[in-house]
């Protein structure tokens, strides 16, 4: 790579800032949209299961689409550039009002309310992820250079990810007391706080996202062929390597979704106590540091000995054996969320290194698409990490979900309640089957992508080396050519 191409040190660390203002606003609606809606304002968890999914299906026409796009837009700002700063913008706005909801609403309204702002979420959301991961191809040759800008971005989202785990349910519970008054119930705090939590993150996002735009100058390393939307699909259903990563990301993503969708109601009516927002947010910032760790330190460490291959099973194996720890761990009466920092290591660890790997073997992809079909569909494959993301949450939130409906787990409380231990008034049953949807079901899900893994995707090492080396002749070749 010749020097000019290098990325700077500002231009990195920017590149990376825009990573963790984009995964803390994905995060905070991920994994706290359901329990806003359904614990807090009382929609039925049916309702919300169904919006969640359909949003989803929605989203997979919009984002092939949302990557034409960005492969057809020329600006003097570049491809990228723009629609990552109008994205931002406008998902910033929708994720205040969705976490808004008026409390005065009747139930049809607030499910309407919920499906409108959801969705429009979902269609900002892509209109700036999209060109975010488009940019790395665009940026790198391959190789190591690109899988350190990847990790780096991965990382940075996964710090993103962790800052909203660890402190929303705190930070909720702060300023809903501070802004709502004295005498409220836990419900009302929780319902204000949200708001409140929800404008703090929209506007660091969009900070964010601005020295993002400022630092990071596009240079890409190859002029984007465009093409049509039937094309689009058929270069994804011809790269059978990109559809081996994208069901084996769905399947792993969709495992542990489930868990991340569930974890604070084991907390609030298993685990229980009137505590329980404080051992979650101990449990989570255990989870969140862990998940950092492991992206950072871990993965780079393991990649010296093992190829990203290799890795990718020591990550599902030990997913695995903390999905089994945590289910044996919750049916015993243990009440030390200490004891619980077991499972939860092996689980986070692996999901922290699947979310790197995932992408690195995503953009290897591209590399191998061009050798086979004369075209490099970058925004296409990029288009689909999105995709698969989204949809993954679209599912494990529908199996959520419907388990919250199946075991009728809900905030209801009497209105000034407050300190309350939830947990009293869950039957065992009830606990035990969240317990079962939350590690089963997961487990289910990793086995399957381990298999499927293993039998579809050819993209090692060696194989990639071949790849690289055999376009470069090809462009040789075109370059004797044309001369």
């Amino acid at each position: 790579m010749d020097e000019k191409m290098k990325l700077t040190g500002a231009a990195k660390a920017s590149y990376g800032l825009g990573a963790v203002g984009k995964d803390m606003v994905y995060m905070l609606s991920a994994s706290y949209v359901l329990y806003y809606f359904q614990d807090i304002l009382g929609v039925s968890a049916a309702a919300m299961g169904v919006i969640l999914m359909v949003a989803r299906v929605f989203d997979a026409f919009n984002d092939p689409i949302m990557g034409a796009i960005v492969a057809k837009t020329k600006t003097k700002w570049g491809k990228f550039r723009p629609w990552l700063l109008i994205g931002t913008v406008t998902n910033a706005i929708v994720l205040a009002l969705m976490f808004s909801a008026p409390p005065s609403l009747t139930p049809g309204g607030l499910v309407a309310f919920a499906a409108v702002t959801y969705i429009l979420w979902g269609v900002t959301y892509t209109m700036m992820d999209i060109p975010y991961w488009s940019m790395i191809p665009a940026f790198t040759e391959g190789g190591k250079e690109r899988e350190g800008l990847t990790t780096l971005a991965r990382s940075c989202a996964g710090v993103g990810s962790a800052l909203i785990t660890i402190v929303t349910v705190i930070s909720v519970s702060a300023l809903g007391h501070m802004f709502g008054g004295a005498g409220i119930s836990d419900r009302e705090v929780e319902r204000i706080g949200f708001s409140y939590f929800a404008i703090i993150v929209a506007i660091l996002f969009v900070i964010f996202t601005v020295i993002c735009c400022i630092n990071v100058k596009e240079k890409s390393t190859v002029e984007m062929k465009t093409a049509s939307i039937g094309e689009m699909f058929k270069a994804l259903l011809q790269n059978d390597q990109a559809m081996a990563v994208v069901v084996a990301i769905v399947v792993v993503n969709c495992s542990i979704y489930i868990t991340s969708n569930l974890v604070i109601y084991f907390f609030k009516y298993d685990f229980g106590g009137t505590g329980w927002k404080g051992d979650y947010t101990l449990f989570s910032t255990f989870g969140g540091g862990i998940q950092i760790l492991s992206m950072m330190i871990l993965y780079p460490f393991l990649r010296r000995f093992f190829t990203s291959i290799k890795i990718y099973f020591i990550s599902m194996g030990m997913a695995i054996a903390g999905y089994i720890s945590l289910l044996v761990l919750a049916s015993t009466s243990m009440s030390n969320v200490f004891l619980l920092f077991v499972p939860g290591f092996f689980i986070f660890a692996a999901n922290g290194m699947l979310a790197v790997i995932t992408t690195v073997f995503l953009a290897n992809t591209v590399d191998y698409g061009e050798l086979k079909n004369y075209r490099r569909d970058e925004s296409v494959i990029f288009s689909m990490q999105t995709f698969v993301v989204k949809l993954a949450s679209g599912i494990s939130a529908l199996i959520a979900a419907l388990a919250l409906q199946i075991l009728a787990l809900s905030n209801d409380t009497e209105e000034g309640a407050t300190a309350v231990d939830y947990s009293l008034g869950v039957a065992a049953s009830q606990k035990m089957g969240l317990r079962m949807t939350m590690t089963i079901i997961p487990i289910i899900g990793l086995v399957f992508a381990i298999f499927w893994f293993k039998k579809k995707y050819i993209l090692n090492d060696e194989k990639l080396k071949e790849i690289s080396a055999e376009l470069v002749q090809r462009k040789t070749a075109e370059l004797e050519h044309e001369h």
